[in-house]
């Protein structure tokens, strides 16, 4: 399993990713999942990849190469927009050719993307690319994407992240969706790749690997969960009979 997220913010994008993938208890590796293109001054794009790590890690390969027969390339495409058309060909392309045997042999076949960044002078940019290889575009209502196991992390990201949040604190936000992603699911694991980019930089800003020794993550799992648990026992008990308080009396409690 993997927990993907993309944020889009008017001061730039967050990005991390988990790197842990297996095919049962037992069969348990790290794997990379964020992808790095840099070109300081022209371009800067992420990538984060979810699904069959065989459809992910070749569509990735062929969206690299340089080779492609009317000579595209990430490098020379002049917008976001036509590097998500170059990703999701890419992923079509590998798909067609290795799907078929993959569902032959009762594997799942599916994979997708998150890219994000800028080229230019165009706008930033996020973007979610489907396994057929159409996509879709954050926006100010919708401000940022997931991929993998999002049920778990999804619920604090929509209370907290709007287009006017920091970057350090839709950061912060994204680490403490991990946390309980990971609480809830073994699946989803250290350590996580986090990055942003700041608007009109036209390179990447913060890259750092978060593993079990990181202070700053451990210090958010152990706050968390014991503000979580502080807050639930400062909740009056539910009292629906004609002696319990009256709504109003309720949201006193924290004002």
């Amino acid at each position: 399993m993997t927990y993907c997220v993309g944020i889009l913010l008017d001061a730039g994008v967050v990005f991390a990713s988990d790197s842990r993938t297996n095919a049962g208890v037992d069969q348990v590796s790290t794997f990379k999942k964020m992808r790095i293109y840099e070109q300081p001054g022209d371009r800067a794009v992420v990538i984060l990849s979810s699904g069959n790590l065989s459809l992910t890690q070749n569509a990735i390969s062929l969206f690299e190469q340089s080779s492609h027969p009317d000579g595209r390339t990430l490098w020379n495409q002049a917008s976001m927009f036509d590097i998500a058309t170059l990703l999701g060909e890419s992923l079509r392309e590998v798909r067609r050719r290795d799907a078929l045997y993959l569902q032959q042999a009762n594997i799942e076949a599916n994979a997708s993307f998150i890219v994000g960044g800028q080229v230019g002078s165009e706008r930033m940019r996020l973007l979610l690319v489907y396994g057929e290889g159409n996509f879709i575009e954050a926006s100010s209502e919708t401000p940022f994407f997931q991929l993998g196991e999002t049920k778990y992390g999804k619920p604090i990201i929509d209370r907290v992240i709007t287009p006017r949040t920091s970057l350090i604190e839709a950061a912060k936000c994204a680490l403490v969706s991990f946390d309980s992603t990971m609480r809830s699911n073994v699946s989803v694991g250290l350590p996580i790749d986090l990055a942003w980019y700041e608007k009109d930089a036209l390179r990447i800003g913060l890259q750092r690997r978060i593993t079990e020794s990181d202070a700053y993550f451990n210090m958010i799992h152990t706050q968390w969960g014991d503000g979580l648990r502080r807050v639930f026992a400062q909740l009056p008990d539910p009292r629906w009979d004609d002696e319990g308080p009256a709504p109003q009396q309720y949201a006193q409690v924290f004002k």
